[in-house]
């Protein structure tokens, strides 16, 4: 074989990877990966922690696919925004790696697919809250981003709702499990996403979206938003303690939120980058750490 065809392989394979990697970066693998954990821990704790692992595979797949769509359509809607950022203008449309018509072939693709999925391998319900998820998600808080402070506040819902596809995968009724988790899952993200606005709030601003520390540059209401967020999240992690879980877990979530709460009052007392960062690594180490001891408590 001779150099020239070894050249030519080589650079077809390049593109090839290079197109697989765009299209994970078309799905936001990390907001992917929270989605699937979310659904993942509801199932666990609906099933009393004797999960049926077909039915955990149906629904992280299915879910998978109706996430990624989201993520596409999110991209294409913003793509001109997007450019304007730094920390978004290496994203496939922006930097021109893809087109438009691909990016709304795969969303398009991935979310029929997925929706179909749900509904052959699981029944409508856990169909219909992934079809309310891309909805709030694609149709409502993304085109908010641009219009509204409160964006936030719907972009949580549609953080939360990947609980409900879950749970309802199983079947189990509601209870106060199930309210705690979406709970901690909907107050969490104000002081993790408004940590985030504040360290790339002149990025957003210059992409034109109206995001609480864009509107308010003083960061008076972002701080106080945070530190509220913090604390009524810290009471929504006890709710479960009303399905009868233990002291020790009563003794961890109030830790947890104190620790939580701390990183978000030294935000609102001084708000700077350094206690943004802070409070943002906060919130990571958070809610794993939460869901995971309400999942472990439950098989306890």
């Amino acid at each position: 074989m001779s150099m020239t065809t070894i050249s030519v392989e080589e650079t077809k394979s390049a593109v090839w990877l290079g197109y697989v990697r765009d299209l994970g970066e078309l799905s936001k693998p990390r907001i992917s990966a929270m989605v699937l954990v979310s659904v993942a821990l509801s199932i666990f704790v609906a099933s009393s922690g004797q999960p049926d692992l077909l039915v955990l595979l149906h629904t992280l797949l299915g879910a998978a696919l109706v996430a990624a769509s989201s993520s596409a359509w999110n991209q294409w809607i913003e793509r001109h925004r997007d450019g304007a950022m730094r920390r978004t203008a290496n994203r496939p449309l922006p930097a021109g790696r893809m087109g438009g018509s691909e990016v709304l072939l795969f969303g398009s693709v991935t979310l029929i697919v997925g929706v179909v999925y749900l509904t052959v391998t699981l029944g409508w319900i856990p169909a219909a809250w992934a079809i309310a998820t891309w909805v709030v998600y694609v149709c409502i808080y993304t085109p908010m981003k641009s219009r509204t402070s409160w964006n936030t506040t719907v972009g949580a819902i549609s953080g939360a709702l990947p609980i409900l596809i879950g749970w309802s995968a199983v079947g189990t009724p509601v209870n106060w499990r199930l309210a705690g988790m979406l709970l901690v899952l909907f107050f969490w993200q104000f002081p993790h996403f408004i940590a985030i606005a504040w360290i790339y709030r002149a990025q957003y601003e210059k992409a034109g979206f109206r995001m609480l520390t864009v509107t308010d540059p003083t960061g008076q209401r972002a701080g106080s938003y945070a530190l509220l967020g913090a604390g009524l999240l810290m009471i929504a992690s006890l709710l479960p303690l009303l399905a009868q879980l233990s002291l020790t877990y009563a003794c961890l979530a109030i830790v947890l939120g104190t620790y939580q709460a701390v990183f978000a009052w030294r935000f609102q007392r001084e708000l700077t980058q350094q206690t943004a960062r802070h409070l943002l690594k906060a919130s990571i180490i958070y809610l794993p750490l939460s869901l995971g001891i309400i999942a472990v408590q439950t098989v306890s």
